[in-house]
């Protein structure tokens, strides 16, 4: 064989031949004497480089294999001969075409910019039938993610002469294929409904040109499982699975049915809760304290989660930054319970040698760092982690957040890599709204919730309305001198026209500096100085429109109060939702102490509390309780603007101001005598409680994605004990009067310019419905009650509506 003059071989490199023809002889050339033929726009030098050879140096068949391989791998080119002519070693290539440009004809549904960045064919690039193939499926698949499974595209070359060509995508989208019907089989403990709102899937119905969840996405399904699993081991449900997920074509629904069959199994409830700890110096007890798990309660996997890492909080606290905490459940089908037991032992000796950041392009790293709770150098902890990657998908400036690790410069070191994806986090809204207090309203504002990339708040905002005007400022710096501190400012400037619920105009402004201090995950301080000014204006002619006017409000009238107060928040949050609670409770306690400077005395004192409870299915029970007191101090007599003043938000069924004291000589005609307590001034009281009873359940025959719910409600409460003067001297620019109170309120009080006060405890009560629509541009309620106990000054009102909107 070594007689044979050359030796033909044929290579197939990455699915194309390219061909070689090798004497034997073409072992002494070398790169320099490579001639390159059919090369039209790539340099021949750059071909040659290919053969990556040193001056002098022979070619050998691996070099020349590796050469063809190369130049295949550019996809510049179609073809690549390599042969031996005269002693020279030759390499023919046929250039690939260049794309001109790449159209799209056909597409209404998606844009061209969309289009365009998901092909990888580009403009001035080389053109090549695989990638064309490749970019006609990523549009069909582009199509089928938004449910248009009829999609059709075709590729078409267009020669535009001189190894150019136009490259156009004909696309016929057809028609769009959702999800017409989510049905589950074999679920017992939870109705269809409320399984389909624990789903980011939704079903087709004419709120669907708002959206685009009602598509038959592969990668969203996939997610919708582990949250319904997560649902359900919440509610106790541990031996839940998921059997099957199926989706059918129903072309006479024009889309998908999408069926879940689940296994739910038994509820459990917790058992016994231990901790067992095989380290000498943990105290059980004390880690015991650190548990959200509590024998009797309902097994909850998201409680168990946390009581995990609370308990490594506590050991780590102990010195002890390797311990690991493992839950144990043992089951009890007979009895259907859950015993726990958390293991604490000692874990393998990993330090965190590095953190690194990537894919923060605003975000700065140290706001990253800064929702660790440990650092370089600090003993590795996949549950402070774990925390870690929640805290920052929590903030709201990612779209997406992964924390993974790589191995470090020794055993016993890893690298966190954290990989994140910056989104837009600024805000324009123009909103308005409607309120039978207010009347019509709108606001324009601006804010950013990750300034500058700095993780700071701020947000400026103007409103304009029927009966009230004004603008604010708000700063939130959430890491306060590098501590989990919230800390922050707002200046806020206010204007309210009198209406008929208050006979006067009122101006406020000023500001207040607060601090946010998170106690526990669950407990909360805040505290907070203020510092504003007050005035109340009452203009004859309005005293005119409305009748008389209260000497109390006179006293008051044109006469600026400055107020300087500090006061605390104490809040217990153990609501699963803020937005939309269904289980869980919030209590919250305020106090201001008014009178550090300033001209206002006072200690005010209110009490909030809220708890929900999920009755059968989709139906929530809320009941509510509050309560409140204000007193003066020092000697000071407490103004009248001090007061509380209530009205539906405490029983529903009356008027802003429509409970409580009233001034019933303000509501006397001072010539005819007449009297009319239907006009007659609120002049607040220092004490109020109200309670609440709410059911509030879903409309299952319109779309929940329409967010439309409905409630009955009873409400109770009461306001009283007003504590101002009821005498006042001459007041100038007001015409002084003789009242005779015991004609009026029963009172024997009688003299010049006298306050004849109508108060009372009567318990004030109402019934009612409400409909409740978390719509796309707010929330927005409508509450209609009938007022069953009232006293005869108070004001009722059965209708209100309030809410808000963004468009």
């Amino acid at each position: 064989m070594a007689s044979v003059a050359g030796v033909v071989v044929l290579l197939a490199v990455s699915g194309v031949a390219g061909t070689i023809v090798a004497p034997v002889g073409a072992v002494a050339q070398t790169a320099s004497s490579i001639v390159v033929e059919g090369n039209r726009r790539v340099d021949a030098e750059t071909i040659r480089s290919y053969f990556q050879t040193q001056p002098g140096e022979r070619l050998t068949p691996a070099k020349i294999d590796e050469a063809l391989k190369a130049l295949y791998a550019t996809g510049l080119f179609s073809d690549v001969t390599i042969s031996n002519r005269g002693g020279r070693t030759v390499v023919t290539v046929t250039e690939n075409e260049v794309v001109n440009r790449v159209a799209f004809e056909g597409n209404r549904k998606l844009k061209d910019e969309q289009l365009a960045s998901e092909v990888q064919s580009k403009a001035r690039a080389p053109f090549s039938k695989t990638t064309v193939q490749a970019d006609t499926q990523r549009i069909i698949e582009l199509y089928r993610r938004s449910g248009r499974y009829d999609v059709r595209v075709e590729p078409k070359i267009i020669e535009r002469g001189q190894g150019r060509v136009d490259l156009v995508f004909e696309i016929n989208e057809g028609d769009k294929l959702g999800i017409a019907e989510i049905k589950f089989v074999g679920n017992k403990a939870f109705s269809a409904g409320k399984l389909k709102e624990e789903l980011t899937t939704t079903e087709t119905n004419w709120l669907s040109w708002l959206k685009n969840t009602d598509v038959y996405d592969v990668d969203r399904i996939n997610s919708d499982q582990e949250l319904l699993r997560r649902f359900y081991l919440k509610h106790g449900y541990a031996d839940f699975r998921i059997i099957s997920v199926t989706a059918d074509l129903d072309r006479q629904k024009e889309g998908f049915i999408l069926t879940y069959v689940v296994d739910e199994g038994p509820q459990y409830s917790v058992g016994s809760v231990e901790v067992v700890s095989g380290i000498k110096d943990v105290d059980p007890a004390a880690i015991r304290a650190a548990l959200r798990v509590q024998k009797g309660q309902i097994y909850n996997a998201e409680l168990v989660e946390k009581s995990v890492e609370n308990a490594t909080i506590e050991v780590s606290k102990a010195g002890y930054a390797f311990a690991q905490v493992r839950p144990r459940g043992d089951r009890d089908m007979q009895n259907r319970t859950i015993s726990l037991v958390f293991a604490v032992e000692e874990g393998p000796r990993v330090y965190v040698e590095r953190i690194d950041i990537r894919g923060n392009t605003r975000t700065r790293d140290w706001v990253i760092r800064r929702e660790f709770d440990l650092a370089e150098g600090d003993a590795y902890n996949r549950v402070l982690i774990d925390r870690a990657e929640r805290r920052l998908r929590n903030l709201g400036y990612f779209k997406d957040v992964k924390i993974s690790t790589e191995p470090g410069t020794a055993p016993d070191r890893v690298v966190l890599v954290v990989q994140v994806e910056d989104q837009p986090t600024g805000e324009f809204s123009v909103s308005g709204g409607y309120s039978t207090a207010d009347g019509f309203i709108g606001e324009v504002a601006v804010a950013e919730k990750n300034f500058l990339g700095r993780g700071q708040y701020v947000r400026l905002a103007g409103s304009l309305g029927e009966n009230t005007q004004g603008a604010d400022f708000n700063f939130t710096e959430p890491y306060f001198l590098d501590y989990r501190v919230a800390a922050g400012f707002d200046l806020y400037w206010k204007e309210t026209s009198s209406t008929s619920y208050s006979p006067y105009d009122t101006s406020t402004a000023g500001g207040t500096l607060r601090v946010s201090l998170p106690l526990t995950d669950e407990l909360t301080l805040g505290l907070r100085y203020s510092l504003y000014q007050k005035e109340i204006t009452i203009d004859a002619e309005d005293v005119a429109y409305y009748g008389s006017v209260s000497w109390a409000l006179l006293e008051v009238d044109g006469d600026p109060a400055l107020t300087s107060a500090i006061g605390y928040t104490l809040s217990y949050n153990m609501l699963d939702s803020n937005t939309d609670p269904t289980n869980g409770y919030l209590l919250e306690l305020k106090q201001d102490l008014a009178g550090l400077g300033g001209d206002v005395n006072y200690i005010r004192s209110t009490f909030d509390s809220r708890f929900y409870f999920p009755v059968y299915g989709d139906v929530t029970l809320m009941l509510r309780g509050q309560a409140g007191n204000v007193t003066s101090w020092g000697g000071e007599d407490l103004r009248i603007l001090d007061n509380f003043f209530k009205g539906p938000d405490l029983v529903r069924g009356f008027e802003p101001n429509g409970i409580g004291p009233r001034d019933l000589a303000s509501g006397c005609n001072l010539v005819t005598g007449y009297c009319d307590t239907s006009t007659a001034d609120a002049i607040g009281g220092t004490l109020y409680w109200g309670t609440t009873a709410e059911l509030q359940f879903p409309l299952t025959f319109l779309p929940k994605e329409l967010g439309l719910k409905a409630a009955i409600f009873a409400d109770a409460g009461s306001l009283w004990d007003y504590q101002g003067a009821t005498t006042f001297q001459n007041i100038a620019g007001w015409e002084n009067n003789l009242t005779n109170c015991s004609a009026i309120a029963g009172s024997t009080t009688q003299g010049l310019n006298n306050v004849c006060v109508a108060d009372s405890d009567l318990i004030r009560s109402s019934v009612g419905v409400s409909l409740i629509w978390k719509s796309p541009f707010g929330p927005l309620r409508f509450d209609y009650a009938w007022a069953l106990t009232k006293e005869d000054y108070d004001q009722t009102q059965a209708f209100r509506f309030s809410g808000g909107t963004r468009f």
